[in-house]
């Protein structure tokens, strides 16, 4: 298990910070100079949805403008962009298929962020964004429940096994039954919250492009236009404007 190491890996990386990362800022274009792309017939560019190799991206593949953000489902900055911007940034700039939105998991927190991480990754492309939404809208609850669990309970998922730990932590943080009232089964929920794969995976990448790796990710929310970290945007006004400068 890669996990044991991310403590060490995650030590410069915080919640609510976005530094260089090593990026230039993103280039520039009048406001509105680029043009809309007509999406397929019958749809609109939210529901063009597909896995990436680091996560999952909405739009037009083929979008002047990829958005990427390496976030936590459980960081609070991570969340207000998401309620303040996930409307706008999808009425505004996907559907015109002007911009793609990537997301890729950053553990941030370490293991509390795993289990939110596993489910939402598992559940696949169609429902992907709009379990992300729902997450960032209680993310509060989760850490509450955690906090809130009773002594045993916390002993039990200390000592258990990494394979069925985070099925212990997602229960007790409410996602398993969160998930559940949004369509996703127990049993589907349990297999999440167990596959050592993605554990691995997930652990892997956020080792790799933290301050212990290639130093991408300084801090959740990290936001990058065409590639290029778009240093100190961490709010909706402020990645409002980055797109605007960007031409969308």
């Amino acid at each position: 298990m890669k996990l044991v190491a991310l403590a060490s890996a995650l030590a410069l990386a915080a919640c609510g910070s976005s530094g260089s990362g090593g990026g230039t800022a993103p280039p520039t274009a009048p406001a509105g100079s680029i043009a809309a792309v007509p999406p397929p017939a019958g749809q609109d560019w939210t529901q063009t949805v597909s896995r990436t190799a680091e996560g999952f991206v909405m739009g037009n593949p083929q979008a002047p403008i990829k958005l990427v953000e390496y976030g936590s489902r459980l960081c609070p900055t991570c969340g207000a962009l998401a309620r303040d911007g996930y409307q706008p940034l999808t009425d505004r700039y996907v559907k015109t298929g002007k911009v793609s939105f990537e997301f890729r998991e950053f553990l941030v927190h370490g293991a509390v962020d795993v289990p939110p991480a596993l489910i939402g990754t598992c559940v696949g492309p169609e429902p992907f964004f709009a379990l992300l939404e729902q997450m960032f809208a209680n993310q509060e609850s989760f850490e509450d429940a955690l906090q809130k669990a009773p002594p045993a309970t916390q002993q039990r998922i200390d000592a258990a096994p990494v394979a069925t730990r985070f099925k212990l932590m997602g229960d007790a943080m409410g996602l398993t039954a969160f998930v559940q009232a949004r369509g996703v089964p127990a049993a589907t929920a349990a297999a999440c919250l167990t596959d050592t794969k993605r554990i691995d995976a997930l652990t892997k990448q956020t080792q790799d492009k933290g301050p212990g790796g290639d130093g991408t990710v300084s801090g959740t929310p990290t936001l990058l236009l065409n590639g290029r970290v778009a240093d100190g945007v961490i709010t909706w006004p402020a990645l409002d404007a980055a797109l605007k400068r960007a031409g969308a």
